[in-house]
């Protein structure tokens, strides 16, 4: 392999020709018409999927949700043995009056 590559780099130097690149393969053997009847296709099957993922978005969030009573207030869920250095209530807790 070095010797090969020394062999390149030589040849190289002393100006001599490059050796040829290797030809261009496609990934796929289709014609560059299908591939574009395949783009179209995919184009407008993800336009559809957008469409119809904003209209069920749409018709679910338009509908109305169930309120629910309040749950009555348990004694296991504030429990605090000492107080927060920012007061007697959580951060992010929210007293309703």
């Amino acid at each position: 392999m070095a010797s090969v590559r020394s062999g390149l780099l030589r040849t190289a130097l002393r100006g001599g020709s490059r050796p040829p690149a290797p030809p261009k393969r496609g990934f796929s053997s289709s014609s560059n018409r299908d591939d574009a009847y395949e783009t179209a296709k995919w184009e407008k099957i993800t336009y559809l999927g957008i469409l119809t993922c904003t209209g069920l978005a749409f018709y679910n969030l338009s509908k109305g949700h169930p309120h629910y009573e309040e749950p009555p207030p348990y004694p296991y869920l504030h429990i605090r043995n000492k107080e927060f250095p920012w007061g007697p209530d959580g951060l992010f807790e929210v007293k309703h009056h």
